[in-house]
């Protein structure tokens, strides 16, 4: 079946570079995105397995990005971890609310990030999502 494709969307170039090397390492396929606007047109070609959402970015926030994925059929069951500096419970609720899979504050650890990557795959594989 290949490796699973995972999408990071998320305007700290930094981050992204971080993310995606401790991802590829562990045999993920890693695409990505550095705003809203242009993560939804990577993800239409892409048709990643997971996507990983920062909320606060220019243009188009994670807000934005993950409404469109859910009102779309085709990105709708897409399973989206959001990954944000905003630790904010009525937020985290919100982006829940929307769709979200799973909700992750910065600074965040790189295993527990895996651990929910694994957790949505697993899922996916086994049809409960």
């Amino acid at each position: 079946m290949g490796n699973s494709k995972i999408m990071i969307i998320d305007d700290e170039k930094d981050l992204v570079h971080t993310i995606k090397s401790f991802l590829s390492s562990r045999n993920f396929d890693i695409s990505y995105a550095y705003d809203g606007n242009s993560g939804l047109e990577a993800i239409k070609k892409e048709k990643p397995d997971v996507i990983i959402l920062d909320i606060m970015m220019p243009e188009k926030d994670g807000r934005g990005v993950l409404s469109e994925l859910k009102k779309n059929e085709e990105t709708r069951n897409i399973p989206v971890i959001m990954l944000t500096a905003k630790e904010d419970q009525y937020i985290r609720d919100y982006m829940l609310e929307l769709g979200a899979y799973e909700y992750i504050t910065k600074p965040y650890d790189s295993n527990i990030l895996l651990r929910q990557i694994n957790n949505v795959l697993n899922k996916k594989k086994d049809h409960e999502i």
